[in-house]
């Protein structure tokens, strides 16, 4: 027996009139033509770094993904549909929720928050095998504001991060890639003496710099005196034959001029 004929005396129905409750309940809980959400494609494409002997692979704030170069060929996918890269903690890639509408995309200024964010929005044809640009470096754009959707914002720190591709139209998500292995930013080291006692090797190398260091002040101490010794010297000795000539010329001048005067 079917469960429309208990429904109807239920809730005081006729056997007709629960028939057609139960046929509207069905009318209305089945998907209509052009209002479906399609299932969101899973393409198997893992992102990748780029090639090692590239310079800037990874810095401090950014690091380089090679192009999901013809990845996005699927009928399921349109030339209008737009393809983000989303930036994720690893730790935060469980967490992730693929935004409904472009209003709820977060921007590079919401990642402390939910740990993730979508930058560097493209479409398709920017990815055909055939393009001239084969890589992407994620944040690279200094002066962007990071409360910019899209904002492609310097990395806060040294991860590890997770990306993944996200197709998305007016409706939703549509596909997305797998997401990538980490990814670990450098950072900066400082300089550290290096621990433990030292080799007698370098105690040997050390003691002769110093026997070598302290001869060389030597001599240069002993040149330093006797280049001061000479040049005293010398002074002391013309010093009183000038003072004593001017003192005999003064003297003569003086008892010449009464001798005129008395003539």
């Amino acid at each position: 027996m079917d469960n429309s004929g208990r429904l109807g005396p239920a809730i005081g129905l006729s056997a007709g009139q629960s028939q057609l409750l139960v046929s509207l309940l069905l009318l209305l809980t089945r998907v209509q033509p052009g209002t479906h959400v399609a299932a969101r494609e899973h393409i198997s494409y893992v992102p990748q770094l780029s090639n090692d002997t590239l310079a800037g692979r990874l810095t401090l704030s950014t690091f380089t993904l090679e192009q999901p170069l013809g990845q996005f060929s699927s009928h399921n996918i349109s030339d209008l549909d737009t393809i983000w890269l989303v930036v994720a903690l690893s730790n935060a890639t469980q967490s992730f929720t693929a935004p409904r509408t472009n209003q709820d995309i977060p921007a590079p200024a919401n990642f402390s928050q939910r740990g993730y964010y979508l930058t560097l929005r493209a479409n398709r044809a920017l990815y055909q095998a055939r393009g001239q640009l084969h890589v992407l470096r994620i944040g690279n754009d200094t002066h962007c504001q990071p409360t910019k959707i899209g904002c492609n914002h310097p990395l806060p720190g040294p991860g590890p991060y997770r990306v993944k591709f996200l197709v998305m139209n007016d409706e939703g998500p549509v596909a997305e890639t797998k997401w990538s292995s980490d990814t670990r930013l450098q950072q900066a080291q400082a300089l550290r003496a290096v621990p433990g006692p030292q080799s007698p090797g370098t105690v040997v190398i050390i003691a002769i710099l110093s026997i070598l260091l302290a001869v060389l002040l030597t001599v240069l101490l002993a040149v330093l005196i006797y280049t001061c010794f000479n040049s005293c010297r010398s002074t002391s000795l013309s010093g009183p034959e000038e003072a004593g000539s001017v003192r005999r010329y003064t003297t003569h001048l003086a008892f010449s001029t009464p001798a005129e005067g008395a003539s």
